[in-house]
């Protein structure tokens, strides 16, 4: 059977503000529903890294904020920690990082909680039984509250291809532990052929797992003039795969084929854990603005892939990515992004920019563990 959609287009008037028009979009697709009156809501968002822009703007949260508290609820603006180094790896730099970037009381009107505590231990165990976990390690916060209200930024990823709601819930609310658990599968492996000794991503690791050493005179290399090398510990490395999009060279890959569709069931068997006991009490909102090749972990945000499009709502995750990655998909590429000088038409601009991430394996594994279906019907609101 397939699942509602709602969606609304950027397009605004005198009397029809986008912030009423994210109001009532959330309205429509349920959000008095699945709340209970005084009941604790978690708003899962993702604050944004220092210097990235492309994060959704807290100005556009608020209606959301606003809708709950009508609805009797009582929300709270929640994200977990890192596990790469950067702006929001502990509590304290992580509401840093929040406030700087604009999530402050005035503007979204609710307080900011960090799911997993102060060093992104606090979590609970939740059992689901499944292919890849007996267990899941969920933010605390994430897991006692009543309600969940999931607002994603839609945008490609290294990892999984694109970023929705199952990864803003998957990914988004597990614990350090949790985080861990589901990267260790995605080691890089190193091109020497290609590896300069530059040491970017030394800068990169937060596990201490690479370190340069001196390269073998039988080792290829780019050059006779290369002396040093990476070496990765496969100990300590933790496959959060931050390495492989900072190296300037192109020296760091992974195994496509084993690594990536393992690493998508991960993910998506934490999304079923932390939508355990929630089931029907799960909204999910995903902003298709500023559609940007890479994830918003990083400290910056690279040009749109294609143009904004507007903003959906579902109870129904698989759905409203699977809907989500349509739209992108059928939108004309911009030819000021990485795309730039692609073959046209392009009807798959996530494989343009990641050819060897079967983006697809994320909604079907969803679906076969029954979180939501891949079908559904596109109401515009």
């Amino acid at each position: 059977m397939a699942s509602l959609v709602y969606f609304t287009s950027l397009r605004t008037g005198h009397d029809n503000s986008l912030l009423t028009k994210i109001k009532r979009l959330a309205q429509a697709a349920g959000l008095e529903k699945i709340v209970r009156k005084q009941g604790l809501t978690a708003l899962k968002v993702h604050f944004g890294e220092r210097g990235n822009t492309a994060f959704i703007r807290p100005l556009l949260i608020r209606p959301v904020v606003d809708a709950l508290l009508e609805a009797g609820a009582r929300p709270f603006i929640t994200d977990s920690g890192t596990l790469y180094p950067g702006s929001r790896g502990n509590a304290v730099d992580h509401l840093n990082t929040a406030i700087l970037n604009g999530f402050a009381y005035p503007v979204i009107g609710a307080p900011l909680i960090i799911a997993d505590g102060i060093d992104g231990r606090d979590e609970a165990a939740v059992q689901v039984n499944l292919k890849h976990f007996k267990e899941v390690f969920i933010g605390s916060s994430i897991v006692r509250a009543d309600s969940l209200v999931s607002l994603a930024h839609f945008k490609l990823h290294e990892a999984s291809g694109f970023g929705g709601a199952i990864k803003n819930v998957g990914m988004g609310t597990a614990s350090r532990k949790g985080k861990m658990a589901q990267h260790s599968e995605v080691a890089p492996e190193i091109i020497y052929e290609k590896c300069i000794g530059c040491g970017v991503c030394l800068e990169q690791c937060a596990h201490d797992a690479i370190v340069l050493v001196e390269r073998p005179l039988d080792m290829p290399a780019s050059s006779a003039s290369v002396t040093m090398v990476m070496k990765i510990d496969q100990e300590l490395c933790a496959g959060c795969a931050r390495c492989i999009h900072a190296c300037p060279q192109g020296a760091l890959t992974i195994d496509w084929e084993k690594g990536l569709p393992k690493f998508m069931e991960k993910m998506v068997e934490y999304t079923a854990g932390a939508l355990k006991g929630k089931e029907k009490r799960s909204l999910f909102i995903n902003f298709l603005t500023q559609i940007s090749p890479a994830c918003d972990c990083y400290p910056f945000a690279d040009a749109p892939i294609v143009g904004d499009i507007g903003i959906t709502a579902s109870v129904d995750p698989v759905a409203i990515d699977q809907a989500c990655a349509d739209l992108v998909n059928s939108q004309p590429h911009l030819e000021s992004s990485c795309l730039k000088g692609i073959e046209k038409p392009c009807a798959d601009k996530i494989r343009a920019v990641y050819p060897h991430i079967a983006w697809e394996r994320q909604l079907i594994y969803a679906s076969e563990l029954g979180i939501g279906s891949r079908e559904y019907e596109l109401v515009e609101v």
